[in-house]
């Protein structure tokens, strides 16, 4: 497979879990997380499908496109593992839906990060809730849940949270 036609995939496969998630999280309240805003792409389809929910967006810098650049008190810059840590202070509540697009072309990294990613995540997530990734991801209080139709094992990964959220709010 072409490396652009590996592309075209992943962007269809986020697109089908995006979409997905937005419909199983209705009734779970909370906002939403966005870690890794690159150009913005995901970010500014998040805001389509759930504009009535504050989006709160982790990345190390901003460089996204202009027109999917976040407000500045929804924009958390620096390091997601330090961030991630922090941001219990810095949420309304736990979230309903997080989107975390963080990989790279090194498999060893991508691992690593997704499971110091993993925990910090599990804090702060509402029972309920979604998780919806690039990279596999573990936490205890997850469960996997079946990927659209279209989406290939292993391209992309979506988890639930059933565990209530241990964050201190």
């Amino acid at each position: 497979m072409s490396r652009l036609d590996s592309a075209i995939r992943r962007l269809e496969a986020q697109r089908a879990c995006l979409d997905c998630a937005a419909g199983l999280v209705g009734a779970v309240e909370g906002p939403v997380l966005e870690v890794g805003l690159g150009n913005g792409r995901t970010y500014d389809h998040l805001r389509g499908l759930l504009p009535d929910r504050p989006i709160y967006v982790f990345d190390r810098r901003l460089a996204a496109h202009p027109g999917c650049v976040p407000d500045p008190e929804f924009f958390v810059e620096g390091d997601v593992r330090e961030t991630l840590a922090a941001a219990p202070a810095r949420l309304p509540g736990p979230a309903a839906l997080a989107h975390c697009d963080v990989g790279t072309g090194d498999a060893a990294a991508n691992a690593a990060l997704a499971a110091a990613i993993a925990p910090l995540l599990a804090r702060l997530m509402a029972p309920g809730g979604v998780v919806v990734s690039d990279q596999r991801m573990e936490a205890p209080g997850w469960r996997e849940l079946a990927l659209p139709g279209g989406v290939a094992p292993g391209r992309y990964y979506m988890r639930r949270s059933a565990a209530p959220a241990s964050a201190p709010r």
